[in-house]
């Protein structure tokens, strides 16, 4: 029998003895494909936030060395010896790193046009390093280095005044580039303004030689964003409808594509785009007739925008319509939906000026519900009331809340954490998306009226794929779009303008708005590929999809697959053929 308390002490002792020995002499137990995705995004967090300012040399030496040591770390895994969902955790994070070091290079490529209009930026960047690195610098020297930028600014300015004073229009640099190096120019006044508070009255000797010079410095960099935009870019800061983006061109748009696994190249996805156009051309028309209107599919969805709700009762309409929708999920047993997940979603006014940019609600746990407010002008209540009409709604509340960006989110918090790092569109707009097409072939319209929403919706997201490929490659401009817009899906002109801007300027990757409709097909060609033959019952197919996390749909395809992986996972799946 053993002797329980001679046992306890004995542990205690051995516990003790560990507890003591040097972390060197302690075995190490490697980390999980999990643990590893964490630490990487903690690596590039801690790094990104040592170097918060723009330009900076160190920042990019310090990146390029950890993408190098993540780089050596991933190929001492063993991957063949992985169970498959650490085997897609392993691919995930080697494509992050892969793709993070050839986007720095891309970054520090883009930077070299701003070199003429920010020269300053070396006097400046030693300030802001050495505080990095906890260093103090000499009051006596940065405030020389800060009048010194301030002088080349001021100096600068009268340079270019005089060597541009007889130049058109025409030889005027991009209004795009600009706008850029402008907001590079306020990142760094940013950064040199938390620079100086740091010292600013805490330390008589550094605010009595920089006050003045950084009162100098700040007022010369702010003056500078205003010359970059307006003097040179022509950008009038009172023209709130212009429209300036930044279009990439074919090569950066084959390399996000490569990124997202999308194995199409821009042409061919504008075919396929094209290619479902048409179905929803043909749609629309039958549709129309059944109204009674000889096909003709602009007064259709011009009635249909007639049918609204008075002020006050759209939030009442969007949760009839959320539980109407949850309903139909239910009542067809396509997929869990836990009652928490049901109870947990809430509502929100959308701010007119955020209209401007989206200009239908906008969805997730908390739904935005666009609709006019009392100050803004007629004509953009009406075309804000005509957009977000009943029929169009009804087609777009699944999208938002549930089945959509609602539930998706929900399980997103819930498993997989750690992959919330690969957030993608093509599952997060792709998933809402292939909801739409599935409800068609599900009967969920109950009228013609219905099939307008639903088709104008489609609709435009061909058009989508269509106007920001051409867009970014340089084929249409800004302008070109919002007319495609109008024409060809029936946007009102206030609402294509704010889709464009939405698109161009809004802070969405390039490959945004076409993951809609790309990641929808995607998961439909899955979804016939495991469930048709009766691999996979529906609930089982869409809720092991939802437990995957956002990743690249190829990933998902992957994991739930038998196919053997390997390390160079090629980007070859032709879903669409």
């Amino acid at each position: 029998m053993f002797n329980l308390p001679a046992l306890a002490c004995a542990i205690f002792l051995i516990g003790s003895t560990l507890a003591q020995a040097p972390e060197s002499s302690r075995p190490m137990v490697p980390a999980t494909l999990p643990e590893l995705t964490v630490q990487w995004r903690a690596d590039v967090g801690a790094l990104e936030r040592l170097y918060p300012f723009p330009l900076s040399p160190a920042r990019a030496l310090a990146l390029e060395g950890l993408h190098g040591e993540w780089v050596r770390r991933l190929a001492s895994v063993e991957f063949e010896g992985l169970a498959r969902r650490d085997q897609i955790d392993w691919l995930l994070l080697s494509e992050q790193v892969r793709f993070a070091a050839e986007e720095l290079e891309t970054e520090q490529l883009e930077a070299e046009p701003f070199a003429p209009y920010l020269e300053y930026s070396a006097l400046l960047l030693p300030l802001l390093q050495a505080h990095s690195l906890r260093q103090i610098s000499d009051p006596r020297e940065a405030a020389e280095a800060m009048h010194n930028a301030a002088e080349w600014i001021e100096d600068w300015q009268s340079q270019w005044k005089e060597e541009h004073a007889e130049e058109d229009e025409d030889s005027m640099p991009d209004a795009s580039l600009m706008r850029k190096v402008a907001r590079t120019n306020g990142r760094m006044r940013r950064a040199m303004r938390d620079w100086y508070r740091f010292g600013a009255e805490y330390h008589p000797e550094f605010t009595w030689w920089c006050e003045a010079p950084w009162k100098k410095l700040n007022s010369a960099l702010e003056d500078h964003s205003k010359f970059l935009e307006e003097t040179i870019g022509e950008i009038d800061p009172e023209d709130e409808d212009r429209l300036i983006g930044n279009p990439i061109g074919l090569e950066r748009l084959l390399s996000a594509l490569k990124h997202e696994r999308i194995a199409y190249t821009p042409a061919e996805l504008i075919a396929i785009a094209e290619r479902e156009f048409a179905w929803c051309d043909k749609e629309r028309s039958r549709a129309a007739s059944e109204l009674g209107l000889e096909g003709d599919w602009r007064a259709a969805q011009n009635q249909v925008r007639s049918i609204q709700v008075p002020p006050g009762d759209q939030p009442l309409m969007i949760r009839e319509l959320a539980d109407e929708a949850t309903a139909f999920f239910e009542a067809r047993d396509l997929l869990t939906i836990s009652e928490h997940c049901k109870q947990t979603w809430r509502m929100q006014m959308m701010s007119a000026e955020r209209q401007r940019f989206s200009p239908y609600f906008t969805g997730g746990e908390v739904i935005s519900i666009a609709y006019p407010t009392q100050a803004m002008e007629h004509d953009a209540k009406i075309q804000s009331m005509r957009g977000n009409n009943r029929h169009f709604s009804r087609a777009t509340v699944h999208h938002e809340l549930i089945p959509g960006h609602h539930l998706q989110g929900y399980m997103a918090r819930r498993w997989n954490t750690h992959r919330s790092l690969y957030r993608t569109p093509f599952l997060v707009e792709g998933w809402a998306l292939y909801w739409e097409l599935r409800l068609w072939d599900l009967d969920f319209a109950q009228c013609p009226e219905d099939e307008i929403g639903m088709l104008f919706w489609r609709s435009h997201r061909c058009a989508r794929i269509l106007f920001s490929l051409n867009y970014h490659l340089g084929t249409w401009s800004a302008e070109e779009c919002v007319d495609f817009l109008v024409e060809r899906v029936g946007h009102d002109r206030r609402n294509a303008t704010a889709e464009v801007r939405r698109s161009i300027q809004g802070g969405y990757g390039p490959l945004y708005q076409v993951a809609y409709m790309i990641g929808g097909l995607q998961l439909r060609s899955l979804h016939r590929e495991l469930v048709a033959p009766g691999t996979w019952t529906e609930r089982d197919f869409h809720d092991t999809v939802l437990k995957q996390n956002s990743i690249p749909v190829e990933y998902i395809r992957a994991a739930m697959g038998t196919e053997k992986l390997t390390r160079d996972f090629p980007v070859t799946w032709r879903f669409d053929d």
